[in-house]
């Protein structure tokens, strides 16, 4: 986001950020933005709220009349809700075998995957491999977790992008084992701290950035929102 609005500002064109995440637009910098404090999703506030949404657009654009930049202005207003409140979603059982936990877990969620598959028509899993590889690369993430070098097990591609097979493996196949309509990031924040592979991914992460792989490779293994201080079990 930055990137480009500094792109367009050379270009003779003024830009205005809605920010959503105050860490991320304190790194990119862009010329102009305003941080509302609002759920993931909900860039001008509550739905069916149009005085409020005027507000922040208000804001927004004033911030078009600052001399010099970057400027960051934080909206005076916050909304909360239960947008990022895990899913409650029973796991199936699973049958480790001779695999590791969190790969069998995701091996006993393809049945519920497929549910999903097969009434939505569509898939955002794929990047790298389809959903009957996601366990397999789940049990890779995990033995890097456990204390592997990431760039001794096997990965057969882009780190960021297996991770985010995962991750959307996991939301998918959520849809088939709740009665709910997940908000906002629900389904991301029960894979991240509900389930063995989120767990793992989340060790993973850590273990990679201690062994120095760069920032892309461990930072984006899940959303900087979703990032767990290690001690912070």
């Amino acid at each position: 986001m930055g990137t480009l609005a500094s792109v367009l500002e050379a270009a003779g064109l003024a830009t205005v950020a809605l920010s959503s995440i105050r860490g991320q637009v304190v790194t990119t910098r862009p010329p102009r933005a305003l941080h509302c404090e609002f759920p993931l999703g909900r860039p001008l506030g509550r739905p069916e709220d149009p005085a409020l949404q005027r507000r922040v657009l208000d804001a927004a654009f004033a911030l078009l009349d600052e001399p010099a930049g970057p400027v960051l202005v934080d909206f005076p207003e916050v909304i909360t809700d239960e947008a990022d409140a895990p899913l409650s979603c029973a796991i199936p059982p699973a049958d480790p075998g001779d695999v590791h936990p969190a790969e069998a877990e995701a091996r006993g969620l393809l049945p519920a995957w497929r549910r999903s598959n097969e009434r939505f028509g569509r898939t955002t899993v794929g990047k790298v491999v389809d959903a009957d590889g996601v366990p397999a690369i789940v049990g890779l993430f995990a033995r890097i977790a456990d204390g592997e070098g990431w760039k001794d097990v096997g990965l057969p591609g882009d780190p960021t992008k297996l991770a985010a097979d995962i991750r959307n493996f996991y939301e998918e196949a959520a849809l088939s084992l709740t009665d709910a309509v997940p908000g906002a990031r629900q389904a991301e924040s029960w894979y991240v701290t509900r389930t063995k592979a989120g767990d793992a991914v989340q060790r993973a992460r850590v273990a990679m950035k201690d062994a120095g792989a760069g920032h892309y490779f461990w930072n984006y293994l899940l959303p900087m929102t979703q990032h767990r201080v290690p001690d912070a079990t």
